[in-house]
């Protein structure tokens, strides 16, 4: 990170287009000239920026930038196109499909970096235009197991239920499966002062600046996270008045958590029993702590049970709903929260409303002027769907906005398959993606930082993200392409806005009510510097918003949390003669996400320009690897080459492998699609797999 320096006259005041952080970042420069970056002073970031985001602006003027329809010709190549030509072509094989399959053999696939107006319209697009219930994103993939667990326990999910802000003034902090350090630097600035817990597999960045590791084997999180309840309880250090008052099921989780005594965690979990014991006495004696999960106890196919125990710790510790302590999940996407709010997950309605609900139905039908019985049910979620894509019975057209499937999706190989059997691929973007590259019909886009709109970051904090460019020619926005679309299926233009403005107002109706009402937030009071977290509804006078949530009561009817009575059944798979060691897979600080956006930033590849994989030596030794040299990552479902890291840090048990890279770089061609049964969480962070040298 670097301090900021002095800038120029002329400037948009936006965020950065990566992570849930959303840094405030002002812009200036034009198309000609090139465009610069310089960090503001914002309560997150504090006038500091990774190193993505100080390459941001070189997004805007990728070579390959896409600038016009691309159509598959009968020769079977991408062709530039007429716009006209282009959605002519969509809508009419669209129509086709529909007519002979049904609505429901057309698919949409969204994304965790659309905007709020973008994600809400698209989620009414799917059901109305399309008729389709076979709508969810990529979010799936992030954020849905802490939002199960989170909704289950408090009867709400955001996030962070307080501002980033409160983490400073902690005394101990534990972050489960978070490398912040490198995927949201700027969040260090909070966590310089409270003692660090880490809980990862790995010595990461974050890792190394903790004042207490613990490194249980991959898929055994719960495990550990039963144990240190257990301790919790056993030691007297439970805070059973806070329990009584404002919790339920407290005897029932506690009665899961009593068969996991430390010694009988350690022999699961490798982590020594005197380090559980560390830890919890390290949470429990100081009154400002934080309970805080990522992906890494997340991405599993116990997912939600696993974040569901870290909250069984925070209740039984006292901490959510507590001024100055709490629990949070550390959202990932930039738009993860505000994403999954309004309409893009199979399962849900704008405002966070569940879609089998009959008075959010109503609502929402309401204001989008049609009757609630027209509304589809739920469809499958993010995996169920890909996985259904082509075939007699399945999906047969799919669209795809914001998200790059063929690179972040579990099992890849058997998604670019099923992508390859659809009658139709749609895919909107800016860059050439490879799930692009695959499509029949590509739609360019505009991107970050020449559009409007809002996100929502990872405390629940709606921000405006404003425009310093127009789109260059030939590329439309995609609120028009939905709208343009639409019309062509039949629907009436008025009911597409195309100005972001116009989305939001609508935006706010509808989710007028719910657990996230936005209809007190305006683009007014949003643009006059005001801080409004969700849940914001319109009152008289004007609602200040809740930064935190939960100090009076929890959002269930009683006004109680709710413990979560689970228990460990290890991974989906173990490792055998065949498959000796696990994987895991997660980011590193250059890159982000698929890394179609990063790879294209020459900083950053430069900094990390291949897929590799992290061994601890003697494992190395063992597969016959050599640091530096070419190895095979193999599971049962597909392989991937990588170029090998020795690290004596690792667990001898477990390699490391960055998802961020494409074609035969790709981690997720080795990753286990089994499912978390409440979220339909994917199994990313554990596959077994074998290691075998290659020749360069």
């Amino acid at each position: 990170m670097s301090e900021p320096r002095r800038p120029g006259p002329e400037e948009a005041r936006t965020h950065c287009p990566y992570c849930a952080l959303q840094c405030a970042t002002r812009l200036s420069g034009d198309r000609e000239a090139g465009v610069t970056v310089e960090p503001a002073d914002f309560p997150v970031n504090r006038g500091k920026l990774c190193q993505k985001g100080w390459t941001a602006p070189e997004l805007l003027g990728v070579p390959d930038r896409l600038t016009s329809p691309l159509v598959r010709g009968s020769d079977g190549r991408l062709a530039p196109a007429s716009w006209e030509t282009a959605l002519d072509t969509v809508a009419g094989r669209l129509r086709r499909i529909r007519e002979r399959h049904g609505p429901d053999a057309v698919g949409v696939f969204g994304g965790g970096g659309l905007t709020n107006e973008k994600a809400y319209l698209l989620g009414k697009f799917a059901r109305l235009a399309l008729g389709t219930s076979q709508i969810d994103y990529n979010g799936r993939f992030c954020m849905s197991s802490a939002a199960a667990a989170g909704n289950d326990a408090f009867g709400l999910d955001r996030g962070l239920p307080f501002p980033v802000t409160d983490l400073g003034d902690a005394g101990t902090v534990l972050l489960a499966g978070a490398n912040v350090a490198e995927t949201m630097p700027p969040l260090m600035q909070h966590l310089d002062r409270p003692r660090l817990i880490v809980v990862d597999p790995r010595r990461s960045a974050t890792a190394r600046r903790a004042a207490l590791h613990l490194r249980p084997a991959p898929g055994t999180d719960l495990a550990l996270a039963l144990g240190l309840l257990h301790i919790a309880v056993t030691e007297g250090l439970a805070d059973t008045g806070y329990i009584e008052r404002r919790t339920r099921g407290y005897e029932e989780a506690v009665g899961r958590a009593m068969g996991w005594w430390p010694e009988r965690v350690e022999a699961v979990t490798g982590v020594p029993a005197s380090d559980q014991r560390t830890a919890v006495r390290m949470l429990a004696e100081h009154p400002r702590t934080y309970v805080l999960t990522g992906r890494g106890a997340e991405q599993h196919s116990q997912g939600t049970a696993t974040a569901a125990a870290f909250i069984n710790l925070a209740l039984a510790l006292g901490l959510p709903g507590t001024t100055g302590a709490g629990y949070g999940c550390l959202t990932g996407q930039g738009n993860g929260q505000g994403g999954r709010e309004h309409g893009q997950k199979s399962d849900q309605l704008p405002g966070y409303r569940s879609i089998t609900d009959p008075a959010a139905r109503a609502q929402v039908a309401g204001v989008w002027g049609v009757r609630p019985e027209t509304l589809p049910g739920p469809g499958r979620t993010a995996w169920e769907l890909l996985d259904a894509l082509g075939g007699d019975r399945g999906i047969r057209a799919l669209l795809v906005f914001a998200s790059n499937p063929v690179v972040s999706a579990p099992h890849s190989a058997r998604v670019a398959d099923r992508l390859a059997a659809l009658d139709l691929l749609v895919v909107a973007d800016f860059v050439p993606s490879d799930t692009a590259r695959t499509a029949d019909v590509v739609l360019p886009v505009a991107q970050w930082a020449e559009e409007e709109g809002t996100m929502t970051s990872l405390e629940g904090r709606v921000l405006r993200r404003r425009a310093l460019l127009t789109p260059p020619p030939g590329v439309r926005d995609d609120l028009r392409v939905l709208r343009d679309l639409a019309v062509r299926l039949g629907e009436p233009a008025s009911r597409y806005p195309t100005e972001p403005r116009a989305v939001f107002e609508e935006l706010r109706a509808a989710s007028r009510g719910g657990r996230a009402d936005y209809s007190g937030i305006s683009y007014e009071r949003l643009d006059a510097g005001e801080a409004l977290h969700w849940p914001c509804p319109d009152t008289a006078p004007d609602h200040p918003g809740t930064p935190r949530l939960f100090l009076d009561r929890f959002a269930h009817p009683d006004g109680r949390a709710r413990f979560a009575a689970v228990d460990h059944r290890g991974p989906a798979e173990t490792t055998s003669e065949e498959y000796p060691v696990y994987a895991t897979t997660g980011r590193v600080l250059a890159h982000y996400q698929s890394g179609a956006q990063t790879r294209r930033v020459a900083e950053l590849a430069e900094a990390a320009p291949e897929a590799y994989v992290e061994v601890h030596p003697d494992t190395a030794a063992r597969c016959r690897l050599t640091d530096r040299g070419l190895a095979r990552v193999s599971s049962a479902r597909g392989a991937m080459t990588a170029r090998v890291r020795l690290d004596p840090t690792l667990r001898p048990d477990t390699v490391f492998v960055p998802f961020h890279f494409a074609r035969d770089g790709r981690a997720n061609l080795f990753t286990h699609p089994a499912l978390d049964p409440r979220s339909g969480m994917p199994e990313f962070k554990v596959s077994a797999v074998r290691l075998d040298p290659l020749a360069e």
